[in-house]
């Protein structure tokens, strides 16, 4: 069997689905998109695909070390979201012409369902939700879907220091959910690197009495020690990795014990089998891995396969889009069904999805979006 062709598209709402297909008709599908990127990311996997076409899709490892390093520059989120995108479809196709999902490649599953979570809030920028369409949405996802977890993000900006006056809304925002889904059902909050190192500790001190899950990236992940030191500092579980790429990204994070959970996004950090050997290197240190995950169908597919096979699995997130496409609502022609905040472990071949051509044409789209930003009441840029 050879690789033949790489074909991607552009799908709403801000998705890139690849499909790999080879000379005995067997195709692979993937995700290899990087946020508001989608046309970098399309272009950078027919250059890296050049590099394997006419190979063997079933010798993965060698096709990942040829990806990955036949370059003189190496990593970065376009190319390491193309290299991801591709290892996906790749565990597809092998998984596809042996008849078995791509876990049992990968030493068999441990569990029989994956526990689940998603957002409680779809705007995080300048003002957001309001509390009180927070906590519908909350009540709403556990009427549903039997939610046990569930996240949001922190509004921004946050200004660099910010006094008692400013923090209060954040606290009773998050005592507000707190109090809607009661103690039973675990409740995360994501700083997403919004928050100084001035203003976290505060911040995270005063979440505390509400007991967070964990604290996704309280501070930028561009200095690690200052992920070390929130985390010495508290009792509340950190979390951070989305934006790290390859095993080599997430070495001072683990080595250093920064953060007690760790979110590879299979979609940038190099596909599935580089996030399984990022999960053992952080079981040595009893770290546990939250999958990050806010794109599509295909992505959320990879995430189970790696979630089936790995002792420190903590929870998997999903965004909770309302039209349902993000669980595979008319992309996939059998959507995931979540029960009782769980999926139950895929059983079908390679990823264990498969695409619905005409939804694929129907959900087209231009694949151009702009960066979000937000400015502080004075003009200059801040983190959002």
């Amino acid at each position: 069997m050879r690789i033949t062709k790489f074909e991607t598209f552009f799908v709403k709402p801000r998705w890139l689905i690849l499909k790999v297909r080879t000379d005995n008709d067997i195709i692979g599908v993937g995700e290899p998109i990087l946020e508001c990127r989608a046309h970098a990311c399309a272009a950078a996997v027919q250059e890296i695909g050049q590099n394997i076409i006419g190979e063997n899709p079933l010798e993965i490892e060698r096709l990942w070390q040829r990806m990955y390093r036949s370059g003189f520059y190496r990593g970065g989120p376009i190319t390491m979201s193309a290299i991801s995108g591709i290892e996906m479809a790749l565990w597809d196709i092998k998984g596809k012409a042996l008849g078995v999902p791509a876990y049992d490649l990968m030493g068999g599953k441990v569990r029989e369902k994956i526990r689940m979570y998603t957002h409680v809030k779809a705007i995080a920028i300048k003002g957001g939700n309001t509390v009180d369409e927070m906590c519908q949405l909350a009540k709403k996802r556990l009427s549903e879907w039997g939610m046990t977890a569930l996240k949001y993000s922190i509004i921004a900006p946050i200004n660099p220091i910010i006094g008692k006056a400013e923090m209060k809304p954040h606290i009773e925002r998050f005592a507000a959910v707190r109090e809607t889904i009661g103690d039973d059902v675990d409740l995360a909050i994501d700083f997403h690197g919004r928050v100084t190192p001035a203003n976290a500790p505060r911040l995270i001190d005063a979440l505390e009495p509400y007991h967070p899950l964990f604290i996704e990236e309280p501070v930028l992940p561009d200095n690690v020690d200052e992920m070390v030191d929130i985390s010495r500092r508290t009792n509340v579980p950190i979390a951070a990795g989305e934006r790290l790429f390859g095993r080599w990204g997430y070495r001072e994070l683990i080595e250093k014990q920064a953060v007690r959970v760790l979110q590879p996004d299979l979609c940038h950090v190099g596909g599935i089998f580089e996030a399984r050997k990022i999960a053992a290197m952080g079981e040595v240190y009893h770290m546990y891995v939250a999958p990050h995950n806010p794109l599509g169908p295909i992505s959320l597919a990879a995430c189970l396969q790696l979630d089936a096979c790995i002792p420190n699995f903590l929870v998997q997130e999903f965004p909770g889009i309302p039209e349902g496409w993000d669980l595979g609502k008319e992309l996939l022609k059998e959507p995931f069904e979540i029960k009782n905040g769980y999926i139950d472990v895929p059983t079908k071949p390679g990823l264990g999805v498969e695409i619905n051509d005409d939804a694929l044409e129907a959900l087209a789209d231009d694949g151009w979006r702009k960066n979000q930003y937000v400015t502080y009441e004075d003009g200059s840029q801040a983190d959002w």
